[in-house]
């Protein structure tokens, strides 16, 4: 199948998904994890209809962005860990950080994103399945709260929600009781009712676990694979 296809038939299970749980459709972002694909692969999937694209390394983005930086309507994301010598890169080249995991972090993008006069949106990762090999604060930690009572001082930072990597399971319900917990941490301090915490977006659900997110909750699916296929032998590199 092509992009196009692959695309086509992904938006219709997000919809079914959706309609199981209630929700609208429109609700769910599409989100293309275009980590290790070329430019070309990622101008197909925007010539279908996709304008979020995600991506994991800095210094892979940096050599695709000239050749992508006609689709001035496409919006990039940095969702892989950022290491904070990488920050004022990331604020050049990407429109929000997804990724974001502690307070010194979230330091050095906030002052890069100043130096550069512009506005990053910013999800909290939370590492919900306490796997050590994973990024992301611990939903029950000091660090977490560190964190949410320290983004008011940061300007130019628009806290948007959470975002998560759960533990993989083969069997895609398994990730459930994880996307179940991110919400909940999300109601809770949607509650708390801190004015530069906005707790509107939910990214969780990946290409095997996705209609499971969309029913816990889920406002934005990212999808590489049921999109783009299996990554090359010999991935994309600048």
């Amino acid at each position: 199948m092509s992009i196009a296809q692959n695309i086509a038939a992904i938006r219709e299970r997000m919809a079914a998904a959706a309609r199981r749980a209630g929700r609208r459709p429109e609700a769910i972002a599409l989100m293309a994890v275009s980590k290790t694909h070329p430019p070309e692969r990622i101008r197909e999937a925007h010539a279908a209809g996709l304008r979020l694209f995600g991506e994991n390394r800095v210094q892979e983005f940096a050599g695709k962005a000239t050749a992508l930086a006609s689709l001035a309507d496409a919006e990039w994301h940095m969702i892989g860990h950022l290491q904070t010598n990488k920050a004022g890169k990331a604020a050049e080249l990407f429109h929000a950080v997804d990724s974001v995991d502690s307070e010194k972090l979230a330091e050095k993008v906030d002052a890069a994103a100043l130096a550069l006069d512009k506005k990053l949106s910013v999800l909290i990762e939370i590492n919900v399945g306490g796997e050590a090999a994973k990024s992301g604060v611990a939903p029950d930690s000091r660090e977490l709260e560190d964190l949410l009572r320290a983004a008011p001082r940061f300007e130019a930072l628009q806290f948007r929600g959470l975002m998560t990597v759960p533990p993989f399971t083969d069997d895609p319900k398994g990730a459930r009781p994880y996307f179940r917990k991110l919400r909940e941490l999300r109601d809770a301090i949607a509650a708390r009712k801190v004015p530069a915490l906005r707790m509107d977006v939910l990214s969780m659900g990946m290409s095997h676990d996705f209609e499971a997110a969309i029913e816990e909750g889920s406002t934005c699916v990212r999808v590489g694979t049921a999109i783009f296929g299996e990554r090359a032998k010999i991935p994309f590199a600048p």
